[in-house]
């Protein structure tokens, strides 16, 4: 059974009038007969009493009436939530640790003027990448480097990383801090798994400029990274210059020469059938 004989089913009993109800469906007389004929061959039933004078709906037609115009309302009122939801969509997008703090104000903001509305997961990057091709995820604000071939890649954020230090800390008397004067620190750094593209990028980067430090590995909690950093004189951490604000107990240096960069993009599938998407990446991308 079809829906569409319904339609024809209820537009026929209501005219009780064959011609009258096919101009009203934009059809020929003879194809909404057929339709008609095919829907009681498939319940076994004669629907309507056919004479010259018209189309009498019979008792069997009557009893399938009241069902069809219920199961035709179902379908209607589904339809219209479909195009609603497509038309104001809320968007599931998983976030990290350490992005920029105007950053899920930024989504927001652009979201609502796309006609949609974000709900956000806290997730590490490495977590994200196949909830998003799984579909659970519609988008994700990632930590890059990635390998997403698969993926639309949109940067949204982009800063260099700077040195974050006790203020009792020895570098903390220099406006600028030398590669070379970082060779008997240590680094405060994060697990290789929340990140591995980002995390193997800026060890990369700290070779290339001379500095293989030792690490020590944290947690992304602020806290935990306050207090490792000022019960240590000789540790470091790498980051962007807004976490100088943590604690009054840090501060912040700029390196001279070459700093890594932490970089951030919004990630969904290529084939999203959120076309708010494509609208928030052009909006954030710097």
């Amino acid at each position: 059974m079809e829906l569409r004989q319904l339609r024809y089913f209820c537009a026929v009993a209501e005219e009780g009038n064959l011609t009258r109800a096919a101009e009203g469906l934009g059809l020929r007389s003879p194809s909404l007969s057929q339709q008609i004929r095919l829907l009681e061959k498939e319940l076994g039933a004669t629907l309507f009493e056919r004479s010259a004078a018209g189309m009498a709906i019979t008792a069997a037609g009557r009893a399938l009436l009241p069902e069809a115009r219920v199961a035709l309302a179902a379908v209607d009122r589904g339809q219209r939530a479909v195009a609603a939801a497509a038309a104001n969509p809320t968007l599931t997008i998983g976030v990290p640790a350490g992005v920029p703090g105007d950053l899920p104000a930024r989504l927001t903001t652009a979201a609502r003027h796309a006609g949609a509305t974000i709900e956000f997961q806290d997730l590490p990057t490495e977590s994200q990448l196949p909830l998003l091709r799984k579909g659970v995820l519609d988008a994700g604000i990632i930590s890059l480097p990635i390998d997403a071939e698969d993926l639309t890649v949109s940067l949204v954020s982009e800063e260099p990383l700077g040195i974050l230090m006790a203020r009792t800390h020895h570098l903390a008397a220099l406006p600028t801090i030398d590669w070379s004067a970082l060779h008997d620190q240590h680094l405060l750094w994060f697990r290789r798994d929340l990140a591995p593209g980002y995390h193997d990028a800026v060890l990369h980067h700290c070779r290339r400029n001379g500095w293989e430090p030792e690490l020590r590995i944290t947690t992304a909690r602020r806290p935990i990274t306050v207090a490792a950093l000022a019960s240590d004189v000789d540790c470091v951490a790498l980051r962007p210059e807004r976490d100088s604000t943590a604690d009054p107990n840090l501060t912040w240096r700029p390196l001279s020469t070459n700093p890594p960069k932490t970089l951030f993009a919004l990630v969904f599938p290529r084939d999203t059938r959120h076309l708010a998407l494509p609208q928030l990446a052009a909006d954030l991308h710097p």
